[in-house]
């Protein structure tokens, strides 16, 4: 059974150590709005990647898409194109299995929204088709590496899914390239063990990026605890103009980009890093761009972490894009207890879903599969420990108010729209409030009524 709670989650055993006194939270607060998580990354972090099989249907998710290209009938391949988003963005969407189409199916997306998605009949025999040709990075104009990149579907692989061209379409001014490989939040290991892995993918994707960006230097941001990796990475880039490791604080959140940029190059900024002439992506989009340039290969399968108390065999596994959660934990081995909660990524950010039907997408890094919390919450404190330990320095337990109230012109005033939803106001609070849940609803309104 699948239990549906709030969309942001306090870490049990953490917090039920400093709700019953045996730590003091403030103890461990290393520096202002930011905390070094117990991040239970052991489970999964030196194991082997499992690869995961398909079963007999995927279901590819529509995130955005208004052009699908295929209907019930038609005869498709791994790679072959099923529909185009066409919002803001032009981003296509591919098969990651051949087979059938068999129609068109609303699911609960790992977003927590229900959305369309194309149903496809496996055959079992995994026919790839190239969906672009592969393109040399050094012969290629910065203008045709967009291009490319753009067609290649290449988007933020980090869980925010967000189009990658955009940052690159333009640019002007970019005097760093930042790649993210920071992983912050607990139990998520998928960029480490990726990076591991394929280094080389790491170190190409990363000078194409560079060369795009137009800056002189790239830096792969990595928590400085990660010693073998930074090892690894300083080896693989020694010998690569312009590309070093730059070693961060093992805290949460770090790898928020405000956070990041901060912490490497002590500057804020209104909207976009390109203000202050930084460009930033996930080291596993780099990985994924470097594979769609050498090898013409969408994203249709990830490394996802697949970690958490409720799940017997904590892994990261290799997964084609479209295969539920169900599947996912049967081969791994099966969930720890009856009654479980799912989150769409990690326990700080990710959210809810109430079934474990919801499919692995191309932004997927992480499904974390949690006991049930049966604490009550109790009536606010007024500690102020969630307005303290804030990343956006915004005042979520006013915000929480603000919303309870319907008060539209407060929120605008306490910047909700800031709230950047990384659960920190809800893993600080002793009451237990879904504090991060309440400032989310905030925001809704806010936009309600500015289509208004």
């Amino acid at each position: 059974m699948i239990k549906r709670i709030g969309s942001c989650f306090i870490l049990g055993l953490i917090i039920n150590e400093i709700l019953k006194g045996r730590v003091n939270s403030m103890s461990i607060l290393i520096g202002p709005m930011k905390l070094h998580l117990n991040g239970h990354k052991e489970l999964t972090s030196h194991g082997e990647v499992k690869n995961i099989v398909a079963g007999k249907k995927v279901f590819i998710p529509l995130m955005a898409c208004t052009d699908v290209l295929v209907k019930a009938g038609d005869t498709v391949k791994a790679g072959t194109m099923l529909a185009k988003r066409d919002d803001h963005f032009k981003v296509p969407i591919f098969s990651s299995v051949s087979g059938k189409v068999l129609g068109i199916e609303e699911l609960e997306h790992t977003t927590g929204r229900v959305i369309d998605h194309v149903v496809i009949e496996n055959d079992g025999l995994n026919t790839f088709e190239r969906p672009f040709e592969p393109i040399d990075a050094e012969k290629a104009s910065v203008e045709e590496l967009v291009t490319f990149m753009m067609n290649a579907g290449i988007v933020g692989c980090g869980g925010a899914g967000f189009p990658s061209y955009v940052k690159y379409k333009g640019a002007k001014g970019i005097h760093t390239l930042l790649i993210n490989a920071v992983e912050c939040e607990p139990y998520i290991t998928a960029d480490y063990r990726i990076m591991d892995n394929q280094v080389e993918e790491l170190v190409y994707g990363t000078k194409t990026m560079l060369k795009m960006s137009g800056a002189k230097k790239a830096l792969i941001a990595i928590k400085k605890t990660k010693k073998d990796l930074i090892a690894k990475v300083r080896e693989a880039v020694k010998d690569t103009e312009g590309l070093f490791v730059e070693e961060v604080p093992d805290q949460y959140p770090m790898g928020w980009e405000r956070t990041l940029i901060y912490e490497v190059f002590k500057k804020r900024y209104d909207k976009l890093p390109g203000e202050i002439g930084v460009i930033v992506n996930n080291a596993t989009t780099a990985i994924a761009f470097s594979e769609a340039l050498r090898y013409g290969k969408p994203i249709i399968e990830k490394i996802c972490t697949i970690s958490g108390d409720a799940v017997k065999n904590p892994s990261n596994v290799r997964v084609p894009v479209g295969v539920s959660v169900q599947e996912i934990v049967e081969q791994i081995g099966g969930y720890a207890y009856d009654e479980v909660r799912i989150v769409g990524g990690g326990p700080m950010m990710g959210k809810t879903v109430s079934t474990d039907r919801a499919v692995i997408n191309s932004a997927s890094n992480a499904i974390t599969i949690l006991k049930p919390d049966e604490d009550e919450a109790i009536a606010c404190l007024r500690c102020g420990r969630c307005n303290d330990h804030c990343p956006a320095g915004i005042l979520p337990v006013r915000i929480n108010n603000a919303e309870e109230a319907g008060d539209v012109k407060l929120l605008t005033k306490l910047r909700a729209d800031q709230c950047i939803e990384c659960g920190m106001c809800t893993y600080v609070c002793p009451s237990k409030i879904e504090v991060t849940e309440g400032v989310r609803r905030g925001k809704a309104l806010l936009r309600a009524a500015a289509q208004k």
